[in-house]
C-alpha cells in the first residue's frame, strides 16, 4: 500500500534532519527515508570541532541530538533505499525496495560516497585491511604502521587521527602539496608520527592470503617504482554523488551533482536537493544544516502555493 505524507525527505544526514524540523514544525506530515541509520557520516566521526555551540561533540552523540530534534515535531523515520522519482506534477511517487510513496514535495538528501582508486587489491582486501573510514576501522591497526592515500581534508584528518593509534602514518599524495585547509596541514606537519610521499601514483595494495602487507606506488618524478610497508590502507582520493536514482529527472550535472539555486529547488517544481549531494564547493554539516533549513522552509511555501491553486480552481 502507497504511504502518504506531505513532504518525502531522501536522506536522514544533517540537511536531511534539518529539513524535517523545519516542514514538521510547520504542521506538515513528513517521512524521513533511509537506508541507514540516522546521522550518515556522522556516525563515523570520532569528534566534530567545527560545528557551532559545541567546542567538540562526538559524531554519533550530534546525530542523536539531531534525530531528537528533527523527531520532536512528528515526523516519521523508515527505512528505504530509493530507487527512483516519479514527477507527477503535483504529486510525486517515490519508489523503494521496501514500497511505494506519494508526497506533494520530496528534499533529495542522499550525500555522497568515497571515490575509489580503482586498482589491483583494492577490492580484494576491503575489510581486511582497506579502509574509506579511519574512526570505523582505526582501532585494529594500534601500534602498527598504515597509508593514507590522497592529500585533501579528508586524508589528512582521518591520517591525524590515525596518528593516535598507530604507530606510523604515511600519507601518500600525487601532487607536491597537500590540500587540506591549512590548519589542518599545520598539525600533520607538526606531528611526529605523520611521514609523507610525495609525487607519487598508488599503483597496487599489497597482501598475503588474509591481510593487506603493503602499498606500490610509483614516483612521477623518477618513475622508479617502490613498496611501502603497511598493515591498513586508508583511501581518501574524492567523493561521488549518490544520484543514481535520480537520473531520469533531468536534474543532474555532468558529474553526477543535483543542479539546484539558492533556495536548493532544482528544476522540477516541488523537488529539493540539499548537503553534500549538490553542487557546491563546501561540503561540511554546517553547509548542510544550512540547505536543510532552507529546503524546508521552501517546501512548506511550494506546498502552500498549491493549496492556494486549488482553491482558486474550486472557487
Amino acid at each position: 500500500m502507497t504511504k502518504k505524507a506531505d513532504i518525502i525527505v531522501i536522506g536522514a544526514g544533517p540537511g536531511g534532519l534539518t529539513a524535517a524540523l523545519y516542514a514538521s514544525r510547520s504542521n506538515l506530515s513528513v517521512i524521513i527515508l533511509d537506508r541507514g541509520i540516522y546521522g550518515g557520516q556522522m556516525n563515523n566521526t570520532a569528534a566534530i570541532e567545527n560545528y557551532p555551540g559545541f567546542k567538540s561533540v562526538l559524531g554519533p552523540d550530534l546525530a542523536q541530538k539531531m534525530y531528537d530534534g528533527a523527531t520532536q515535531f512528528g515526523a516519521e523515520y523508515a527505512y528505504g533505499n530509493v530507487t527512483g522519482i516519479k514527477d507527477n506534477g503535483d504529486v510525486k511517487l517515490i519508489s523503494t525496495d521496501d514500497g511505494d510513496y506519494e508526497a506533494k514535495a520530496v528534499v533529495i538528501a542522499t550525500g555522497a560516497e568515497h571515490r575509489k582508486l580503482e586498482i589491483p587489491g583494492e577490492n580484494d582486501y576491503s575489510g581486511r585491511g582497506v579502509s574509506y573510514c579511519a574512526v570505523c576501522d582505526g582501532a585494529f591497526f594500534k601500534n602498527r604502521e598504515v597509508a593514507v592515500i590522497g592529500g585533501g581534508d579528508s586524508a589528512v584528518e582521518e591520517g591525524l587521527y590515525l596518528a593516535q593509534l598507530a604507530s606510523k602514518v604515511t600519507i601518500i599524495h600525487r601532487r607536491d602539496q597537500l590540500r587540506a585547509q591549512k590548519i589542518m596541514q599545520d598539525r600533520a606537519f607538526a606531528n611526529p608520527k605523520v611521514n609523507f610521499i610525495w609525487n607519487a601514483n598508488t599503483e597496487e595494495i599489497l597482501g598475503d592470503d588474509q591481510k593487506v602487507t603493503g602499498v606500490r606506488y610509483t614516483d612521477k618524478v623518477s618513475g622508479e617504482a617502490h613498496t611501502l610497508p603497511a598493515s591498513g590502507v586508508f583511501i581518501y582520493v574524492g567523493i561521488n554523488a549518490l544520484t543514481d536514482s535520480f537520473t531520469d529527472l533531468g536534474i543532474l550535472d555532468d558529474a553526477g551533482w543535483v543542479v539546484t539555486d539558492d533556495h536548493m529547488r532544482t528544476k522540477v517544481p516541488g523537488i529539493f536537493a540539499i548537503g553534500d549531494v549538490r553542487q557546491k564547493d563546501l561540503r561540511q554539516i554546517t553547509t548542510s544544516v544550512g540547505d536543510g533549513g532552507m529546503a524546508g522552509q521552501q517546501a512548506y511555501a511550494y506546498i502552500q502555493d498549491l493549496a492556494a491553486k486549488d482553491k482558486e480552481t474550486i472557487s
